[in-house]
């Protein structure tokens, strides 16, 4: 795991954590390590030591979560014109595995197993974390730019 994984709030606010796509209102907008579900992305805070959104005072509670609302468009937009079997957007803030706050925005398809498909994304097996032909890489990169340049839209004001 390099420095910037054990680390990936502070990796980002230095500018280590080479994940992130967007400084967003209220947090960092992070691509997935891994990308079984192509598009899946992270929401980190940005201040160190927050474990839960109860934990921020309420103004910065807003901003994350309307840096979420953001990611998840971005998300939709992104995976519905790269694959014509996107479907929805599904939005979790869990913080059990990883004790600080973060949301997890997955993408969900058509062509995923149909017993998986109206479940959970943590039903898939535990192996789709840790399988080489899931990490994020080069093959990425189309849907990773297409991301950040969404995001990179959305904060200057445009829909």
């Amino acid at each position: 795991m390099g420095d910037w994984q054990d680390d990936r709030v502070g990796s980002a606010l230095r500018g280590e954590n080479p994940t992130v796509l967007a400084r967003l209102p209220g947090a960092f907008a992070v691509i997935g390590d891994v990308q079984w579900l192509p598009g899946y992305c992270v929401l980190l805070t940005d201040t160190p030591g927050v474990e839960k959104l109860s934990d921020l005072p309420r103004e910065r509670r807003l901003r994350f979560l309307d840096s979420m609302e953001r990611l998840a468009e971005a998300v939709e937009r992104a995976c519905a014109e790269s694959d014509d079997q996107f479907r929805r957007v599904n939005l979790e803030i869990l913080g059990n595995q990883d004790v600080f706050l973060h949301a997890h925005v997955w993408p969900r398809y058509g062509w995923e197993p149909p017993d998986r498909l109206s479940r959970p994304v943590w039903l898939y097996p535990p192996t789709m974390w840790t399988d080489p032909t899931n990490t994020l890489d080069e093959r990425h990169r189309p849907l990773r730019d297409r991301l950040a340049a969404l995001l990179s839209e959305h904060s200057r004001g445009r829909p």
